[in-house]
């Protein structure tokens, strides 16, 4: 097998850039008024990718465990800032619960696997754990944004059924479980998804990559079962620990709903 790494000039990525040009011009043909928004998120994908690019190069030369957990620590940051971003309804204390849910459920979840599962020699080993940490951030980033949205819906559209639950003499845990329920259901939808069309609809990003560098196939796949396995995982447990939480960020001190 060929395990010559192709590298890409300045000029293939201009060459690539000229799809997002064609999907300006396809909005501004629809009038659908995403140019704008097309142009500058290609630009900030640029101008990000770049600048992340330097710093794993240097974080990869320095091999120091401080620098590597300062990277993971402001790459959670922003992550729970996006979700923030995307949440337009937000639970009281929205970046306390995100914000710890974030950290056990996404650092939990890859300490587990980069330590019990790969066995890393160092433990921080930045090669692996960085971009490992990234994917498992990435992915329960968006189910948490779904898991805080969809609880926030929930509380305002069962309102009386929630109150109601509580005159009759029900537990805050038992009178918010179904909108608990339901929020985690649409949190745990798109890893659902990707599981059962991975391999048949879609090749994954990470198993492609692996292969792309030369990497035997098969080990390619075992890798991306296993972190499959690791996302789903850590956005159930995330999003757990936001409903479980958040749910009673809902209520007072008295037992009552807050008025919101």
């Amino acid at each position: 097998m060929n395990t010559t790494i192709i590298d890409l000039s300045l000029w293939d990525l201009v060459t690539v850039y000229s799809l997002l040009l064609m999907s300006i011009g396809l909005a501004r043909m629809l009038k659908a008024g995403q140019s704008r928004d097309i142009f500058w998120s290609g630009l900030r994908m640029f101008l990000q990718l770049m600048v992340v690019g330097y710093v794993l190069h240097l974080a990869f030369a320095l091999e120091s465990a401080l620098a590597v957990l300062l990277i993971l620590l402001v790459m959670s940051g922003f992550a729970v800032q996006t979700i923030g971003a995307r949440v337009e309804k937000k639970m009281p204390n929205f970046y306390r619960v995100v914000g710890s849910a974030m950290l056990f459920g996404c650092g939990g979840m890859t300490f587990f696997f980069c330590t019990l599962v790969i066995g890393l020699e160092p433990w921080y080993d930045p090669r692996y754990l960085i971009p490992l940490a990234g994917m498992v951030i990435g992915n329960s980033m968006t189910g948490a944004s779904l898991a805080t949205e969809r609880l926030a819906v929930e509380f305002h559209e069962r309102r009386e059924e929630i109150e109601t639950a509580l005159c009759l003499g029900s537990s805050v845990k038992l009178s918010a479980e179904p909108a608990v329920s339901s929020a985690f259901r649409a949190a745990l939808i798109p890893s659902i998804n990707a599981m059962a069309a991975m391999g048949l609809v879609f090749l994954p990003g990470m198993m492609t990559g692996q292969i792309l560098s030369g990497t035997e196939p098969l080990i390619a796949v075992k890798y991306q079962i296993a972190i499959m396995c690791v996302i789903t995982g850590s956005v159930a447990l995330t999003a757990f620990i936001i409903l479980r939480f958040g749910s009673r960020s809902y209520f007072t001190s008295y037992q009552s709903l807050r008025e919101h």
